[in-house]
């Protein structure tokens, strides 16, 4: 009898430690839901998209007695579309924070806060981590929320999702940490908090919160098989990673990234046999930038970085997450294996947005510059790399690129959106000022006949003669 008291008290016992050593599942998220509902926010944006609305795989020639008679179906068509994403409010007077990718190339945002919307503007964005810091344009007072310490957010942690899914607004859903420090190859500082939250199209933008009501993550993407939406695998920008950004676009209204000036690779496990490394490890110095921060110190390819500032680099995707958080001009210690041996360099860290590097590839990215040519009624922008490539046309070709069409232009149902001119009076045309100097020319001269040569949507080359009113 006493042998079975102790057995009872032991097991009672044991039942209570266990009991006390994991987190009580919660009854209900109701009152966490009901108070962080105000902060959470439903974003709506509209762009214009010019197309042209020719439905004939096919262009009538010039003068043909179809071209008329069917002109109304090749007219160019200007639209307007709609996308839906989620974002939270984090100050008083109305400043939000969602995805880049929910208001880019946006014409006018809307951010409906329980029922009542309010126009915004951008205060800044960053394409790379894909946030968007945005203000409301209001003098209201708002509720706003905080970002919590993502690091401390542990795998089997409850997380609460709140968001816009489908336009639906204010849905909530609850889930776990499945995963952390995530690499789903979307950019080169992926580190993702990984839930099974449902999160749907719409969530984009909305904050994942935990039990404490504090922001751990930013609701970004999802794998959606045959876009069959949530199947309990989404991810989520991590709050301290996220915070830096938010900080620097509300402060300078851009990001100021560390800068080393190296393109790296991965350290395969024949790469370490062969340099002597005893594991595999590190980013591998593929080439190193001319007078970047790098080339200054000494850096060379070929060189495997094992430490940054004191951080371990474990694998070559560690390494630009580290060197990006890291202050701009900060004084840093490389441990580099060089020659089978362990050196040392010290170097002054760069700014990436000052980079030719960057600036490149921002130029190369950045919407071209469009013009209207008053007297032929259309707009055009000058011919890119990008144009060339997808086109796939010949690298010489340059010119001016038709992107609207008026319907009163003299050139409507002759030319298309897409089209573009190469040559105007038999002057080339280089870039789309070019055009518009030689059309300005010809009126002052009292001519009123246009020879245009244009390279067509199908990428044929045919010459076009106008009259000009």
């Amino acid at each position: 009898m006493i042998r079975l008291k102790k057995i009872f008290i032991f097991l009672f016992l044991f039942n209570i430690c266990t009991y006390s050593l994991a987190k009580a599942v919660p009854d209900s998220f109701a009152d966490l839901a009901e108070g962080l509902m105000p902060s959470v926010v439903n974003i709506s944006t509209t762009q214009t998209v010019k197309t042209s609305s020719n439905q004939f795989p096919f262009q009538f020639p010039p003068g043909s007695p179809f071209e008329e008679m069917f002109k109304d179906f090749q007219k160019p068509t200007e639209r307007k579309a709609s996308s839906l994403g989620s974002g939270f409010i984090i100050k008083k007077d109305g400043v939000v924070v969602t995805n880049n990718h929910v208001i880019a190339n946006a014409d006018d945002i809307l951010i409906k806060v329980n029922s009542k919307e309010y126009k915004a503007k951008v205060i800044g964005a960053d394409p790379y981590m894909d946030i968007a810091v945005l203000k409301m344009q209001t003098n209201d007072k708002f509720t706003p929320v905080e970002f919590g310490d993502s690091d401390k957010a542990r795998v089997g942690d409850w997380v609460v999702a709140i968001g816009n899914p489908f336009g639906l607004g204010g849905t909530v859903t609850s889930g776990i940490v499945s995963a952390r420090n995530r690499d789903i190859g979307m950019t080169r500082y992926d580190d993702f908090i990984q839930t099974d939250a449902s999160i749907n199209q719409g969530n984009s933008g909305g904050p994942l919160f935990n039990l404490k009501g504090e922001v751990v993550g930013i609701n970004t993407a999802i794998i959606a098989p045959g876009q069959s939406g949530s199947i309990g695998i989404g991810f989520a920008i991590p709050a301290n990673a996220a915070s830096k950004v938010i900080d620097q676009l509300i402060s300078f209204g851009e990001t100021r990234r560390g800068w080393l000036g190296v393109r790296i690779q991965e350290v395969t496990k024949e790469i370490a046999e062969a340099v002597d490394l005893k594991k595999q490890e590190g980013a591998l110095v593929a080439s190193v930038g001319e007078k970047s921060p790098a080339d200054k110190a000494g850096v060379e390819a070929g060189d495997i970085i094992l430490e940054f500032d004191g951080k371990k680099i474990d694998t070559m995707r560690t390494l630009p997450k580290v060197v990006a958080n890291t202050q701009v001009g900060k004084s840093v210690n490389l441990k580099i294996w060089r020659n089978k041996k362990l050196i040392s360099k010290n170097l002054k860290l760069g700014r990436l947005e000052s980079s030719e590097e960057f600036k490149a590839k921002k130029s190369k990215t950045k919407k071209p510059k469009e013009i209207e040519i008053e007297e032929l009624k259309i707009s055009v922008r000058d011919l890119t790399s990008d144009d060339i490539n997808n086109r796939k046309l010949n690298n010489n070709i340059k010119g001016a690129i038709i992107t609207e069409i008026s319907n009163k232009s003299p050139l409507n149902g002759l030319l298309n959106i897409n089209d573009i001119i190469i040559e105007a009076q038999k002057t080339p045309i280089t870039k789309s000022s070019d055009l518009k100097n030689v059309v300005e020319k010809i009126l002052k001269q009292g001519d009123k006949n246009l020879l245009l040569s244009i390279i067509d949507n199908n990428n044929r080359r045919r010459y076009l003669g106008v009259k000009l009113k």
